[in-house]
């Protein structure tokens, strides 16, 4: 019998590959071996060293990781892969160097500097089922590390990896978090990982907007918590109009109501209610009366996980019924249409691949908000036209992508104000009774001038449906444009509330502040800009707003300040361009912000 002793320890052990390396080596062997030194030397090691890893031995296309804690290691995959998604943006598919990763916690062999043993063979077996750029754990690993990361986990149950003896559970990271900005790790509401079922996803996920495709969803009777058999009036009208007003959005299939008014009084979960009636989302809700008060609950849920999505409570003094019940309706409907446009273009899927879906491509790089991801929304959006000319969706995508560039000043080309009426006049002429084709042809029209026509589409967009998020943004821009400032700020406050977290909320909040401005209260204004250069500190608009509110304000140090800012994002800045980005009726404003820019 030997004397020798094995020396075991528990450790959490990372493995990770190049997928398709034999592929890349193929097609350009030097050219993938120097690209891969110069990532490894460039953040993977330090993705190890600087969450405590001890990288145990390399190959020609991977890498065995020990970690000492499972948190460590699930930080260290994250920040490697959101790097790695960072560096491949601007690379072709084809020649994009995307790791897969696998963890998991176990006890392993120690023989010299080298590891062995299940712990080992499991992360290994993990790395080989992970997405390109995804990271697959163990239910081992995801024990150790569930309320201590903030990362959202997609269960895929029990696999059965080769030559492991037992199914093992798995959780995948769920794919937003490989694109999520490192600031918002850690904030409120991220606390605790998000786990989701991946079973049954539809197709309207993949490629949300697409003809066929459609997200779907059903409304469910509201509870009656009262026991009040006037309420139970109340609640029916609330579903009902709630359903008519949601089947207004061209790119939502809902539920009638007769199939939702069958699941009335069903006690049962409802990832069965969604199978049966065949939805991705479920909206659900809650009506108890007080005296004279109401209080309405309102939650939508994913049909496959049974996550709430979004949710929100009102409480009202319950007098007019009917017009209470429009006000709710009205504000349920706008935040949920938000919500689920954000959800399919930005959800668990992480960005898209433009040649495969190039549509939903073009609506992931929208919600980007900066001026490279607008490009390339413009270029995704082409290629959906080139594969179908009558995409209206296509044709918006282009409009909201100019519309952005255009307001925050990052256009590198003027005429692209032309190209946003183009592509919103034939949105339009597709789809003439579509509300977002009418708001966007209003804001191309403001654009290049013609206030009078812009605010009579603006008009008619409110008038085909005044729930939506999509005209209340374009619209109250377009009214601003024109003159119409306190109407305006009313709209763009409204869409903030139900829409706080709107991918364009630093440009409406500069617009709301420069209308405050030429409503003579730049006090109001000044907070409002102040928060929209906290999220886009890279939007020369706020900049020019902000310098001018401060100058009014007689804070002549800030407003110096600001000026040097839109000159350092913007050096070549130019009374052509402050013409483009501040198309008032007024020309005085854009004459005044160039003036204040020392611009003659």
């Amino acid at each position: 019998m030997s004397d020798e002793r094995v020396e075991r320890r528990l450790a959490a052990v990372l493995a990770a590959d190049v997928a398709g390396y034999s592929r890349l080596m193929g097609a350009d062997e030097e050219g993938t071996l120097a690209r891969l030194k110069a990532v490894r030397k460039g953040f993977v090691d330090s993705a190890v060293t600087s969450h405590r890893g001890r990288i145990v031995k390399t190959t020609g296309d991977g890498m065995l990781v020990e970690f000492a804690s499972a948190v460590d290691a699930v930080r260290s995959a994250i920040e490697m892969q959101r790097r790695m998604a960072e560096q491949n943006a601007a690379v072709p598919q084809d020649k994009r160097i995307e790791f897969r990763v696998g963890i998991h916690v176990g006890d392993i062999i120690i023989d010299d500097s080298d590891i062995f043993g299940d712990g080992v063979n499991i992360a290994a077996r993990l790395e080989g089922i992970a997405e390109p750029g995804g990271v697959c754990i163990s239910g081992a690993a995801y024990d150790q590390v569930r309320d201590k990361v903030p990362f959202s986990f997609v269960d895929l149950g029990n696999q059965t990896l080769k030559n492991i003896a037992r199914p093992v559970s798995v959780y995948s990271i769920a794919a937003r978090e490989m694109t999520r900005s490192e600031e918002t790790i850690g904030q409120p509401n991220a606390a605790s990982p998000e786990v989701h079922d991946r079973s049954d996803t539809p197709a309207s996920v993949h490629s949300a907007g697409e003809r066929g495709t459609r997200p779907s969803l059903a409304v469910l009777p509201f509870d009656n918590l009262s026991h009040d058999t006037e309420m139970e009036g109340f609640c029916d009208g609330l579903v009902e109009d709630a359903i008519t007003a949601l089947s207004k959005f061209r790119w939502l299939n809902v539920v009638s109501r007769n199939s939702s008014f069958a699941q009335k009084g069903r006690s049962v979960d409802i990832r069965r209610i969604a199978r049966d009636l065949g939805v991705r989302f479920v909206l659900e809700g809650s009506v108890r009366k007080v005296g004279t008060r109401i209080r309405i609950t309102a939650q939508l849920i994913d049909g496959v996980s049974g996550n709430h999505i979004w949710a929100d409570r009102y409480d009202r003094d319950y007098s007019a019924a009917f017009d209470l019940q429009d006000e709710i309706v009205r504000d349920i409907v706008a935040s949920l249409e938000y919500t689920l446009w954000i959800t399919l273009v930005r959800g668990d899927v992480g960005a898209p691949n433009s040649a495969s879906s190039p549509l939903r491509a073009a609506g992931w790089h929208i919600a980007e908000c900066t001026h490279t991801g607008n490009r390339i929304a413009i270029a995704c959006a082409t290629r959906a036209l080139e594969a179908n000319p009558k995409s209206v969706a296509a044709y918006q995508y282009l409009a909201n992508a100019y519309i952005v560039e255009l307001m925050t000043g990052w256009t590198e080309d003027q005429a692209d104000a032309g190209l946003l009426l183009e592509a919103a006049r034939k949105a339009t002429s597709l789809s003439p009774g579509d509300h977002l084709s009418q708001g966007l042809h209003a804001v191309g029209l403001a654009f290049v001038g013609n206030h009078d026509e812009a605010l009579a589409y603006a008009r008619r967009a409110l008038a085909l449906n005044s729930n939506s998020i999509t005209v209340l943004g374009p619209c109250g821009n377009v009214l601003s444009f024109v003159g119409e400032t306190r109407e305006a700020n009313e709209m763009l406050e409204r869409m903030l509330r139900l829409a706080p977290a709107h991918y364009f909320r630093a440009g409406f909040l500069s617009q709301m502040a420069l209308n405050w401005l030429c409503l003579g209260d730049p006090e109001r204004g000044s907070p409002l800009v102040s928060e929209a250069l906290k999220l886009k500190p890279e939007a020369i608009c706020c900049h020019i707003t902000h310098a001018k509110i401060s100058a009014s304000l007689g804070r002549h140090e800030t407003a110096q300040a600001a000026i040097s800012a839109v000159y350092r994002c913007r050096p070549d800045i130019n009374r052509s361009l402050i013409n483009v980005m501040f198309p008032h009726r007024d020309r005085s404003i854009p004459s005044q912000l160039a003036g204040l820019l020392g611009i003659t």
